[in-house]
């Protein structure tokens, strides 16, 4: 069975690379053969633009130069490691005729080195990986699972976390929940406290750091989702990046839950499509944001991730006015230089999509609308972070107006297109289409528009190894258009809309086991 699976992906990936490679030399002739009269060739690469986008080119090569510093930087420690290992044999060989016998105190000896003798933070979690303790056995984390009416996955959050951590230090709050998710997360007996008035996920953070003093009895403090999973590895690749004392947060590395058997196409095309665009964030973007030379991110993402807490209790989790909490509370640690976001893939989590388009819209729209209110709160300041922020900000601006008036555009010419002469004899339609064909022909639309972005798609579909991204890829563009379009209309809402932080969770499916394919 392993072995027909590794030959079938293998297959899929070659199909996948191949279907890249030929759509990509497609669009490539197109921009530089056809290029007739109307400057079909610039229409071309401002539709690469549109695929693809200057921030995304900027911050990968940012990227590749960060992980070639840390590979010379890794190398170099492998050395000296090394060095040191053969030092430390030869001083041995020495004074091999003192070292006969355990030293006084045996195991406590060696426990004295940096963990308490029978710690169960020692025990290596289900699955393998490294101890949590052992890699940093002085840091101690607290986690919070903010909830409010997640009776259906709230138990796979805390067993989850109980996998890395002790019950003492797992604290849910339920955030007036009308469910029994607080019954559930007390039957686990991690702490729970339960919130009478429904006070949004900003204000439930705050009541439960105050309440137990977190920050006072803690290093760190994890913010978990109800609808996610930590990795097993995450714990041990937290406390790693927590090591240098410059790093103020921890970003949690988002992987897209797929289970494609427990959802409808809707489902499993937004889940398709959210590990696509989380891929090229995470990898292409901000893993170059979050190099200690530039330290730009904008977003330590909320579902899971990790604040010292030195740097957690300068920072304002729950202002009036927002509706999400975590841009503004990586905004705070931007503004007020608390110190550096760090991010890696050693951090990972597995997130929840929602299952309908109506609560895609709902989601999207909130995030959406919370980075423009979060701007609106802190305004400008000078330095490296706003320089890259505007940057972003200009460019999703731009492209989403153009990629909404080019998609109108394209609907316009096709009216044309299917009804033939019938619809060109319409009044003023007819003498509107010959403009528009002229500067902006049909195929340029069609190709400019899909096969960038589908070529895009067939290189997830190999890395991935998900041949099925090869059929949801030809349904990711009217996403796009849904994204492009809450994009600018949350702009003036943010300047007019006032929020509470109030949320209402979309719809839920139990997570049944944390053995989710990445």
């Amino acid at each position: 069975m392993r072995i027909a699976r590794f030959i079938g992906g293998l297959v899929a990936g070659l199909v996948a690379l191949t279907l890249a490679v030929v759509f990509f030399a497609y669009w490539l002739d197109f921009a530089t053969t056809t290029a007739e009269g109307a400057g079909g060739g610039t229409l071309a690469y401002v539709f690469l633009w549109l695929a693809f986008g200057a921030n995304l080119l900027l911050w990968t090569v940012i990227g590749l130069l960060r992980l070639g510093e840390d590979s010379v930087r890794s190398l170099a420690r492998g050395r000296g490691a090394a060095e040191s290992e053969h030092e430390r044999i030869a001083e041995g060989a020495e004074h091999e005729r003192v070292l006969v016998g355990a030293a006084p105190g045996g195991a406590s000896a060696v426990a004295g080195l940096g963990a308490e003798p029978g710690s169960t933070d020692l025990l290596a979690p289900p699955g393998g990986g490294a101890p949590a303790e052992a890699v940093e056995p002085g840091l101690r984390l607290a986690v919070i699972i903010p909830a409010h009416n997640e009776e259906p996955v709230i138990g796979g959050a805390i067993a989850s976390a109980l996998r890395l951590f002790e019950r003492k230090d797992v604290y849910v709050v339920s955030d007036s929940s009308k469910d029994a998710t607080a019954e559930i997360a007390a039957g686990t007996g991690v702490n729970v406290l339960e919130l009478l008035t429904n006070r949004g996920k900003a204000g439930a953070l705050e009541a439960v750091i105050d309440e137990f003093q977190l920050t006072e009895n803690y290093d760190g403090v994890l913010i978990l989702d109800a609808d996610t999973e930590l990795d097993s590895g995450y714990v041990a690749g937290a406390k790693r990046q927590l090591r240098d004392p410059e790093v103020a947060a921890v970003a949690g590395f988002v992987v897209s839950e797929w289970k494609p058997r427990e959802r409808s196409f809707i489902g499993r095309l937004i889940s398709a499509y959210r590990d696509r665009l989380y891929f090229m964030l995470q990898y292409l973007m901000r893993f170059g944001q979050t190099w200690k030379r530039t330290n730009t991110a904008f977003i330590v993402p909320g579902f899971a991730s990790v604040y010292r807490s030195s740097a957690l209790r300068e920072i304002e989790v729950n202002p009036k006015g927002l509706v999400i909490e975590d841009f503004n509370m990586t905004f705070e640690l931007q503004r007020k230089r608390l110190g550096r976001i760090s991010l890696n893939p050693d951090t990972k989590a597995y997130s929840q999509d929602p299952f309908t388009l109506r609560d895609y819209y709902k989601q999207v729209g909130r995030w959406t609308l919370g980075f423009w209110q979060t701007i609106r709160r802190h305004g400008v300041w000078p330095g490296s972070f706003w320089a890259a922020l505007a940057l972003y900000v200009v460019e999703v601006v731009l492209v989403s107006a153009v990629l909404l008036v080019t998609a109108a555009i394209g609907l316009f010419v096709l009216v044309g297109v299917v009804g033939g002469e019938a619809a060109l004899a319409w009044p003023y339609y007819g003498e509107g289409y010959t403009a528009v064909t002229a500067l902006l022909p049909p195929m340029a639309i069609l190709v400019g528009l899909f096969v960038p972005d589908y070529a895009l798609t067939c290189v997830m579909a190999m890395v991935r190894r998900r041949p099925s991204y090869l059929v949801y890829g030809l349904f990711f563009f009217p996403v796009r258009l849904m994204d492009a379009y809450l994009s600018l209309r949350m702009i003036p809402r943010a300047w007019t809309a006032s929020s509470d932080g109030r949320w209402s969770s979309p719809l839920r499916t139990a997570v049944r086991s944390r053995s989710v394919a990445v």
